[in-house]
């Protein structure tokens, strides 16, 4: 890719294993397998620590197998005299590990870790993590192929694949996710059966929201509750509006857009109106006619002389921003059309958490790569940057031991 950097040798104590404990330490991963009641009351071959940060590995080198990427994980400890004489498990030991530690201890420390990565005074080197003081966010969803089994299928349901035949080829997990913009670091996700609407996933990711930030969506998202729980968290709003979606004029503000109302649709009387302000613009067809045509935005930024209207339309394309996180983690990292593998729920909730802990400490690396050269972190390669990590595994072992 022209323009792209690729992460400088300097950094490799960073990667592969030593990544990961540089972004988890130990004594964290510790405290969180203890918080989630999962410490040993007795010696194992197989601690839970060890286990972490193996789940870890698996979604780092995926879709390797358990004893290939666990050979990864020692090689360097080996290497270094440190292994004394610990061996590698067979694979029935590292399936019971990883049932043994379950999912919860992966959700729990994604959410101890996940926070904004982008820094204020970092704004002329962190191109696209704010505007006019606001930080970037986006939110949309997504789904992940499953192992086709019967618990997963009780567990997540299989969608529809739109040709009235019946059911899809694949057991589908939904996720929903709240990314910074800038740092394309995912802040928030909520995992469920692909029967649950991304439109309920993405109301319970209010809870990371907060004033000083300013939220992008997709038209499918605009609705009054949804709205309403995003905007009492003192956030600012930027999203699509749906073609059908009537907004009359209140007021005409003096850059085209205007003062408007949305209301929630068991409000027939519309006595609860929620204002909002709206830009109307075009996008004219490039070669992309896929973005081409007439588009409609609302936004609680309702100053045309602080927000011009202008600058917001061109503002809202880095919502798309989110799509290329979404193809970070399951085109690159996880692998093209690659099927997560575990045949039970818990399985397959520990995969997700484990590629979403990965992306963060690649995401982490980059940005820490981009800082150091003042550069923008999208000229820093994301395939690059993991292959990085999965070639140094095996001669950084970091403070990670088994």
């Amino acid at each position: 890719m022209p323009g792209v950097v690729r992460v400088a040798a300097s950094a490799s104590d960073l990667s592969g294993l030593g990544l990961l404990t540089w972004v988890y330490p130990p004594g964290l991963v510790d405290r969180v397998v203890a918080a989630c009641g999962r410490s040993e009351q007795r010696r194992r071959l197989l601690p839970a620590r060890l286990v972490v940060y193996f789940v870890l590995g698996l979604a780092l080198f995926s879709p390797a197998p358990y004893l290939e990427v666990m050979r990864h994980l020692v090689a360097g400890l080996r290497g270094l005299g440190l292994l004394g004489d610990w061996h590698v498990p067979a694979k029935s030991s590292l399936f019971r590990a990883r049932q043994r530690l379950g999912f919860e201890p992966l959700q729990v420390l994604f959410a101890a870790t996940a926070k904004p990565m982008a820094k204020p005074m970092a704004t002329e080197s962190t191109p696209g993590a704010f505007w006019r003081g606001l930080r970037l966010l986006a939110v949309d969803g997504t789904c992940w192929d499953v192992a086709d089994t019967e618990a997963n299928q009780a567990a997540f349901g299989r969608p529809g694949n739109g040709r009235g035949t019946g059911r899809s080829a694949f057991v589908q997990v939904r996720m929903a996710a709240l990314v910074e913009v800038g740092s394309h670091a995912v802040l928030d996700a909520e995992l469920a059966g692909c029967r649950t609407g991304e439109v309920t996933l993405v109301g319970r990711l209010p809870r990371s929201c907060g004033a000083g930030q300013l939220v992008l969506a997709d038209r499918e998202f605009l609705g009054v509750p949804l709205w309403r729980a995003f905007t009492a968290t003192g956030a600012d709003l930027l999203w699509r509006v749906p073609a059908n979606r009537v907004l009359p004029v209140r007021k005409l503000l003096r850059d085209g857009s205007w003062l408007s109302d949305i209301h929630a649709g068991t409000d027939r009387a519309k006595r609860d109106p929620v204002p909002v302000r709206v830009i109307a613009y075009q996008l004219k067809d490039t070669g992309g006619a896929a973005v081409a045509g007439d588009f409609r935005l609302v936004t609680t930024l309702v100053d045309p002389r602080r927000y011009p209207a202008r600058q917001l339309a061109a503002l809202y394309r880095e919502r798309w921003e989110i799509e290329s996180v979404f193809a970070e983690i399951k085109t690159y990292q996880r692998g093209a059309k690659v099927v997560l593998s575990s045949k039970t729920p818990d399985g397959v909730l520990q995969q997700i958490w484990a590629h979403l802990l990965v992306h963060h400490a690649l995401r982490e690396l980059m940005l820490r790569t981009a800082a150091t050269r003042q550069l923008d972190p999208d000229r820093i390669s994301f395939t690059e940057t993991l292959r990085s990590a999965r070639r140094s595994v095996t001669v950084t072992p970091g403070g990670f031991s088994p």
